[in-house]
C-alpha cells in the first residue's frame, strides 16, 4: 500500500506521535476510524447504486471485452468484408445485384483488385477552381 514498507511505516508512525503529540493522538485515530468508515459506506453505497441503475453486478461484467488495446482495425474490416461476400443472394435481388454478388463470391480466392483511377485534367489554358468563401 503505497509502497511504504515496515521500518517506513514504523518511522512515519514515530514521527506522527512526535508531531500531534500524547494528548491529540486518541482525537486523530479516532477522525482516521471515522473517515475510513465513511469512505467504506460511500463506496458501498455507489456499488450498490450502479447495481440498481445499470442491473449489472460489477463483478459480473467481463472487463477484457471492452479492452481496447485488443481491437485491431485491420482485422475489424478484413472480417466486415469476407462477411459481405458470404452472404447469400435473395432470390427477390435484381439481376445486375445476382451478377455482381456472383461474380464477388468466384473472385473470392483471387486477390482484390483495386479500381481503376480515373484522372480529370483541364484543359491547357485554363485556371484551376478557386472557392473565395472557402477560404
Amino acid at each position: 500500500m503505497f509502497g511504504i514498507n515496515g521500518p517506513e511505516f514504523f518511522l512515519l508512525l514515530i514521527i506522527g506521535v512526535l508531531v500531534i503529540g500524547p494528548q491529540r493522538l486518541p482525537e486523530y485515530t479516532q477522525k482516521l476510524a471515522n473517515l475510513v468508515r465513511e469512505v467504506r459506506r460511500m463506496a458501498s453505497g455507489a456499488r450498490e447504486q450502479i447495481k440498481e441503475e445499470v442491473g449489472i453486478d460489477i463483478d459480473d461484467v467481463d472487463w477484457k471485452k471492452y479492452d481496447p488495446r485488443q481491437y485491431d482495425p485491420r482485422r475489424i474490416i478484413k472480417e466486415a468484408l469476407l462477411d459481405d461476400d458470404a452472404k447469400p443472394v435473395s432470390a427477390g435481388a435484381p439481376a445486375a445485384v445476382a451478377a455482381v454478388s456472383g461474380a464477388a463470391a468466384v473472385g473470392a480466392d483471387a486477390a482484390p483488385r483495386r479500381p481503376e483511377r480515373v484522372l480529370q485534367s483541364l484543359p491547357p489554358g485554363e485556371a484551376a477552381p478557386f472557392d473565395t468563401e472557402a477560404t
